[in-house]
């Protein structure tokens, strides 16, 4: 089975493709589609929105993913409210007792998969294997499980198993570890110093052996790793720890290419991130020219993430 696709993930405008999007989607072919709150209004409008995007491929098991990780990151929240469920929520309430820990965040994640079964929606990047410290910047905190690597590997382990089960997807992140980082990388390049063999036994740890679909990269800087490039764009970080030392089998998907810690131009960080061993380019900002100019830029994808890829159709069969 070959997958004649361009390895980037896009997002669109709206609550439902412009002519235009569906011109792209057909001319183009993203490898898959990411949605947000700006796309989700009620039940009914995203499952028209999901057959639509299928439509322009004909393909009933074309990757749509989203990031729906609750508390705060939530691109659901139109339809319900997940506000108070963060993944640190339920961290903490595995270290308060384990048993309820687990049957809770159990329920929760039946409710969250059943929705997005019911919408159309086969790939949610979670969980979040970030590690808690002192260093940890706000735009992570809430977002990550605990400071406690057990308790980490444990509920991460069963919200990939759980979404598999699920038949949807997961996509841990963000490898090979934000939790050490002090800054937003939204807004700007996270430097960490800390040394490799201190970040083998702790941030890196949480990614080792994951046994997932799909993984995204940090852009984050390991200085005392790779001075020169940030995870996403470097050779060392994706192909030496993330592939060999962490042995990551899947599809490696890069963080959105806009944001702001990567500074060169989108094409430019899409190609260099392909160039370094990532598989597949997220792009976020759902501008319709920029989706254009990214895709008319990069060729189609290798015969390794055709391989994958079929494999996750394979698996939603």
């Amino acid at each position: 089975m070959v997958i004649n696709r361009k390895p980037a993930i896009i997002s669109i405008a709206g609550y439902k493709l412009t002519k235009q999007e569906v011109q792209l989607l057909k001319k183009e072919k993203p490898w898959g589609v990411i949605l947000f709150k700006r796309n989700i209004f009620s039940f009914q409008q995203t499952k028209k929105l999901t057959k639509q995007i299928r439509k322009c491929f004909n393909d009933r098991f074309y990757p749509i993913l989203i990031d729906e990780e609750g508390g705060k990151v939530s691109r659901l929240s139109n339809l319900f409210n997940t506000r108070e469920f963060s993944q640190y929520f339920f961290g903490n309430l595995y270290e308060i007792n384990k048993k309820k820990g687990l049957l809770f965040y159990r329920y929760y994640l039946e409710t969250i998969c059943n929705i997005l079964n019911e919408s159309g929606i086969n790939v949610n990047t979670i969980p979040v294997m970030d590690l808690l410290q002192n260093s940890t910047h706000q735009i992570i905190k809430e977002r990550s499980y605990s400071a406690n690597i057990n308790t980490i590997k444990s509920l991460g382990k069963l919200c990939i198993s759980f979404l598999k089960e699920k038949k949807i997807a997961a996509v841990a992140k963000h490898a090979p570890g934000h939790g050490c980082a002090n800054s937003d990388s939204h807004k700007k390049l996270p430097v960490v110093r800390k040394e490799l063999k201190h970040l083998y036994s702790t941030d890196f740890l949480l990614f080792r052996n994951l046994n997932c679909h799909f993984l995204m990269t940090a852009h984050v800087l390991y200085k005392k790793i790779d001075a020169n490039f940030p995870a996403t764009h470097s050779k060392k970080i994706i192909k030496q720890i993330i592939r060999k030392k962490l042995n990551f089998k899947g599809l490696i998907i890069s963080d959105d290419i806009s944001m702001k810690a990567l500074s060169k131009d989108l094409v430019l960080n899409a190609k260099e991130a392909l160039n370094s061993g990532c598989n597949l380019v997220l792009y976020c900002n759902g501008k319709i020219q920029e989706s254009r100019r990214l895709l008319k830029n990069l060729e189609g994808i290798d015969k390794f993430t055709q391989k994958k890829t079929h494999q996750f159709y394979q698996f939603l069969r």
